[in-house]
């Protein structure tokens, strides 16, 4: 069957689509995905238009779906092939547009083919297929789980591609201490000794589900997560609508950290809860504030995880600081499919070289690990 491409999530119904979804993966939810349409977060404004892959069968029932958007930049991916960008202008090949299967702004690995493995790979398939007949200069799906990665590997033409990021493993840990006590002398001393600076200077948090902030509260999450984009002289990718909608739609999967001093919030991390892990997300505060972005961001989150049970946190995508406060490396894996021969054989190559540097480097972030040895 042909594919039916979608400019907006609304034409599917959240229920058609989230029996697709895993349960545990809030951001392939029909809420979350429409959420950053109808906000005008992803909009052909913005270089983020939906275009939206479904196969469904002769009867009309959907088999298999990727949220796709045809995009005019490389921003807001966190897969960076700025880089293939560049050497294609000089070149006088057009890289742009392409098409991207991702979640906007969330390097979070997960669910990228939805359905079944057979019916995903049809739809893989005859999308590699239309790309040339829709102007596109090929496509890219990226932080997918294992079940896509099974689907992709081995498929003609598509490449993959390694990266790393820290994430935090809970292993059973009774309270915070109990996790320091498994941490080598020296950084347990030196993570105390940063919770101590922040209680020092009079902070106080507290937890909020979506659904128990206010607009006014709503209004400041909002200027704390742009402030960190406005300090680099950028625009922050998400609107302020985002927020409420997002509130409105999925607040029991929402969690936000507010830092309080004197009666007064100064900063906030938003998170999502889904299955076993916690996601952070975004972060921002008001103020200069010693060591409030460990606390807030990091042990904050650390802390809520133990105390609910759940067994992962993965704290955003970036960040060497992670390790050295029990962030383990992960390796994440994207698939790239270009049509130019050019410059199809110029990646692979790179690729190949890529992977051997980024599972060297995660095998040596092992080494600055902070537990104590057995």
């Amino acid at each position: 069957m042909p594919i039916l491409i979608l400019s907006q999530l609304a034409e599917c119904s959240p229920a058609t689509w989230d029996a697709l979804v895993p349960g545990e993966q809030p951001f392939l939810r029909h809420a979350f995905l429409s959420s950053l349409e109808h906000s005008g977060s992803v909009s052909p404004r913005t270089g983020w238009t939906p275009a939206h892959r479904l196969l469904t069968d002769a009867a009309g029932q959907l088999q298999a779906a990727l949220p796709a958007y045809v995009k005019t930049h490389s921003f807001g991916e966190y897969v960076f092939d700025h880089g293939w960008a560049d050497a294609c202008e000089r070149a006088g090949i057009a890289y742009y547009p392409k098409l991207l299967g991702a979640v906007p702004f969330s390097p979070v690995s997960g669910s990228r083919l939805l359905g079944n493995a057979q019916a995903a790979g049809e739809l893989i398939d005859q999308l590699s297929q239309d790309l040339a007949g829709q102007g596109l200069s090929g496509a890219h799906i990226n932080f997918t789980d294992a079940e896509a990665d099974a689907v992709m590997r081995g498929r003609d033409g598509w490449m993959e591609r390694l990266g790393c990021q820290f994430h935090w493993r809970n292993q059973g840990y009774r309270d915070f201490q109990d996790f320091l006590d498994s941490l080598s002398s020296r950084k347990r001393k030196q993570m105390r000794k940063e919770r101590e600076q922040v209680a020092g200077q009079g902070i106080e948090f507290r937890w909020y589900r979506g659904d128990e902030l206010s607009e006014a509260q709503w209004d400041f999450v909002f200027a704390c997560y742009a402030n960190t984009y406005a300090v680099r002289r950028r625009a922050p990718y998400l609107t302020r609508s985002f927020f409420s909608l997002l509130a409105e739609r999925m607040p029991t999967a929402i969690r936000v950290v507010m830092a309080c001093q004197g009666g007064r919030d100064v900063a906030m991390a938003f998170s999502l809860v889904g299955g076993d892990s916690l996601y952070g997300r975004y972060w921002g505060c008001v103020g200069a504030f010693d060591r409030l972005h460990f606390e807030t961001c990091f042990y904050q989150g650390m802390d809520f995880a133990i105390a609910e049970g759940l067994q992962r946190f993965d704290a955003g995508a970036q960040g060497e600081h992670k390790l050295i406060r029990g962030f383990e490396p992960v390796i994440t894996r994207s698939w790239h499919y270009l049509l130019h021969p050019g410059l199809r054989r110029a990646v692979d190559e790179f690729l190949q070289q890529e992977r051997a540097g980024v599972l060297a480097y995660a095998e040596e972030a092992r080494s600055a690990l902070p537990y104590r040895q057995a």
